[in-house]
């Protein structure tokens, strides 16, 4: 089902009586049971204001087309949402929609925030075919309940998203990564703390243990990127050997995309832990490979497939959350994709999801 319009979409919603699978685009891989609905009829860009820094867009437009429209003026999406296709191995093209109903975050969420904070206003259709709109199409408002953000991450289990408003920022003259040989993981997450803690504005920390390299990026006026790369260098220095390089676009699109995992027979888990605690989790896991971001607070880990990480994760005593990104349906089932939620948070997320889609056809399941 491809709904044409928000009407359509309600029309559907309201009359439906079994558990629906909603999609954007389709390329993230949370497949649930029952028929498909898609957001990829709705679309086209509403509004953009490049001097307010907002845009109003349907949901089922690309993230394509939007970069597109941005890159033409200067702008860009500041939360660098990640195209899955490649680790998933989907077809189809991401949606705007998309990436706010899975709060797709890039690396640069250390500095700018995650998607959700770049979210200004929302219309989508609940569980029974009621049109809300919540928030606005300007950075300051005032709306009451704070729907937006609640949407943000939801995965389409409280309602399908029609329209988003955003804000977007100014694109950079010019970036600089400063990549640093580090001995160990321990050694990477010292670095990365250290870049971090500057006041050199860090808008990304990853680190690569296949290549023993933590890569730290700085972006701004050309002449301020020149200069700060040049003082992380020097303090950066006292970890291992330090290379500065302009630009390297490329290297961030596959830290974002975990482009190292792509091809690779497995199951994908993408871990969010304090950055300190994946020096004790990491050895834990007996993972195939390992890739870090957000200065070691976001951990991929590509594991034998049928691994229970989370148990492993268990047993060392770390808090944080696993999802369980790609494997197959029967893996899926019998780990689940997202972690089991404390009893007090399990309670308020059951409520929302009663108000919200009380017949249960939406994404039924997909989150506990």
């Amino acid at each position: 089902m491809i709904p044409q319009n928000e009407a359509e979409l309600a029309e559907i919603l309201a009359s439906a009586k079994a558990p629906l699978n909603i999609q954007g685009g389709g390329t993230r891989g949370f497949a649930v049971a029952g028929d498909t609905l898609s957001t990829s009829g709705l679309t086209g860009i509403e509004l953009y204001e490049p001097g307010s820094l907002t845009l109003v867009a349907k949901a089922g437009t690309t993230i394509a087309e939007i970069e597109t429209l941005l890159d033409d003026e200067g702008q860009r999406l500041a939360f660098e949402p990640m195209d899955s296709r490649g680790l998933l191995a989907t077809t189809g093209a991401p949606t705007i929609g998309g990436a706010f109903a899975a709060n797709a975050s890039g690396p640069r969420r250390i500095q700018g925030g995650a998607a959700r904070d770049h979210l200004l206003g929302v219309r989508f259709v609940d569980g029974v075919g009621g049109i809300i709109k919540n928030g606005g199409r300007v950075m300051k408002n005032v709306t009451g309940y704070d729907l937006v953000k609640l949407m943000a991450g939801a995965h389409g289990t409280l309602g399908v998203l029609t329209e988003v408003s955003l804000k977007v920022l100014p694109k950079p003259e010019a970036a600089g990564t400063i990549s640093v040989s580090v001995v160990d993981l321990s050694a990477a997450v010292a670095a990365m703390s250290v870049a971090l803690g500057s006041p050199y504005d860090v808008s990304g920390a990853s680190y690569d243990p296949a290549a023993g390299l933590a890569h730290v990026r700085v972006e701004g006026f050309a002449q301020s990127v020149q200069y700060r790369s040049g003082q992380l260098a020097q303090e950066l220095a006292r970890f291992g050997a330090v290379e500065e390089q302009i630009g390297a676009h490329e290297l961030w699109q596959d830290i974002r995309d975990v482009a190292g995992f792509h091809g690779q027979a497995g199951d994908v888990w993408r871990i969010s832990v304090k950055p300190s605690d994946a020096v004790v989790l990491a050895p834990a896991l007996q993972a195939e490979a390992l890739q870090f971001d957000w200065g070691g607070g976001l951990i991929w880990a590509l594991m034998p497939e049928g691994s229970d990480l989370r148990a492993r994760m268990g047993q060392t005593g770390v808090q944080g959350h696993a999802t369980l990104v790609r494997s197959s349906q029967k893996i899926r089932a019998k780990l689940g994709q997202f972690a089991p939620q404390p009893a007090p948070l399990d309670v308020i997320s059951k409520g929302l999801r009663q108000q919200f889609d009380p017949n249960g056809v939406l994404n039924s399941g997909l989150m506990g």
